[in-house]
């Protein structure tokens, strides 16, 4: 098959990496890609959001198959372009459509459909510019913390927990009435603070079938300890310890098997992955969020355990077959450590040399290097983004995984890396 990824960070880099060992994969482009992609196919400089240069690169490539990193291209409707002209309508894409997509770009649609359809998740309500005044008595009688999120897209930063009423207030005012987050704000979800530990769990459905391909933990601080500003995520392990059998049949049968339900009761067409973000809150799940992709820098731990050939399943989603397949697991742990440029989650400079990296590593390697913010110039490789690396391995628990991880990083180097040496801490 002729397969294009979109997208270019350390997720599609993952995804490259595990197509490319499949027997399946002919032909392999990313677009944009980056410079740990272009290890595994062919980068084409294209913006994931212009659907009609896409759909011309998928014409005269004969691509049979789009997978779709990031969101936006899932919001704004690639799944309905595809489907509705009749040159590319027999190309799988690996996304929702654009309304099932809403489970990610709408906050208020999915607390909806968790309403609807009976998934434990936080007490919330909603408010915009027309229910501000109602929105300022709401936070002044909630208990704290609490927790403000734009209803839509804000590139991950659209999530504050407030833990004053005041902070909360001005957060909500920044919000509603100077446009924060621009359109992605003029309504906002005020939610329940839930105590616990967070974890992700992977789900990859055709709407009606699905199978769980992986869980994981992610730390978004920028600092150790879980300290300072939040981050698109600074690393990632996987197994989670605590999500043992008797807590992931909780998973499967109170959010996984109602939510697959419930986007096939509402029609939502959905071929792709889910990510389920939880909180563990006194053993039991609860959703905090809904994506409509996988995460980064989830990933990057999660195709390295997953044993099945990744393009077999999707092939099994195209033609709802999944449930004649078995998933398999690596049973090793896998840690992953983002190491990012100097100033990031605020300003940084870009095109910065790079020494140290790997070349193309095999399938059967302990440590994976994969690349995020790159990108070639001549014969060098330079950053090219906030977060430009995740190094990934793989060791008998979360702490040798972690360890073999960081000594991995200390070969590699930039001006002004940065990365943590915690990650997996409390594990």
């Amino acid at each position: 098959m002729n397969i294009l990824v979109l997208g270019s960070g350390g997720r599609e880099h993952a995804l490259a990496w595990k197509l490319r060992q499949s027997k399946l994969c002919s032909r392999l482009l990313v677009a944009p890609g980056n410079a740990g992609t272009s290890q595994y196919g062919e980068n084409v400089s294209l913006s994931i959001t212009d659907f009609e240069a896409i759909r011309s690169l998928c014409v005269t490539e004969f691509i049979e198959m789009v997978i779709v990193g990031p969101e936006e291209p899932l919001v704004k409707g690639i799944y309905d372009f595809f489907k509705n002209h009749d040159d590319l309508k027999l190309i799988t894409v690996i996304g929702p459509s654009a309304g099932a997509a809403q489970l990610e770009g709408s906050k208020a649609f999915s607390k909806k459909f968790m309403q609807r359809h009976n998934i434990p998740t936080a007490a919330y309500a909603e408010f915009d510019e027309t229910t501000y005044e109602s929105g300022k008595k709401y936070i002044s009688n909630h208990s704290l913390p609490v927790v403000l999120k734009a209803d839509g897209l804000a590139a991950g930063k659209g999530v504050i927990i407030c833990e004053t009423h005041h902070e909360a207030l001005d957060a909500f005012e920044q919000m509603i009435i100077k446009k924060q987050f621009g359109e992605a704000s003029s309504k906002v979800v005020i939610e329940e603070f839930l105590q616990g530990i967070e974890l992700s769990v992977f789900v990859l459905t055709d709407g009606q079938q699905y199978k769980v391909i992986g869980h994981a933990k992610d730390y978004k601080r920028i600092g150790e300890g879980d300290t300072g500003l939040n981050t698109g995520g600074m690393g990632c392990v996987s197994p989670v310890p605590f999500a043992h059998e008797a807590f992931m049949q909780k998973v499967e049968e109170r959010i996984i098997k109602p939510t697959v339900q419930g986007l096939s009761d509402e029609k939502l067409e959905y071929h792709g992955f889910i990510f389920i973000g939880l909180m563990n809150k006194d053993g039991e799940p609860h959703v905090i969020e809904y994506n409509c992709r996988l995460g980064d820098p989830e990933t990057e731990v999660i195709m390295p355990r997953l044993k099945n050939d990744l393009l077999e399943l999707l092939v099994a989603v195209k033609i709802n077959q999944l449930n004649n397949l078995e998933i398999e697991f690596d049973e090793r742990s896998v840690a992953t450590i983002v190491a990012v440029s100097g100033g990031y989650p605020g300003e940084y400079k870009k095109g910065i040399e790079m020494k140290g990296l790997p070349d193309m590593q095999p399938e059967d390697k302990d440590v994976l290097v994969f690349h995020a913010g790159t990108k070639n110039i001549d014969d060098l490789v330079v950053t090219n983004g906030g977060r430009v690396l995740a190094v990934t391995a793989f060791g008998h628990d979360i702490k040798s995984a972690v360890e073999k991880s960081r000594k991995a990083l200390e070969d590699i180097d930039f001006e002004g890396i940065y990365y943590r040496k915690d990650i997996g801490f409390e594990f």
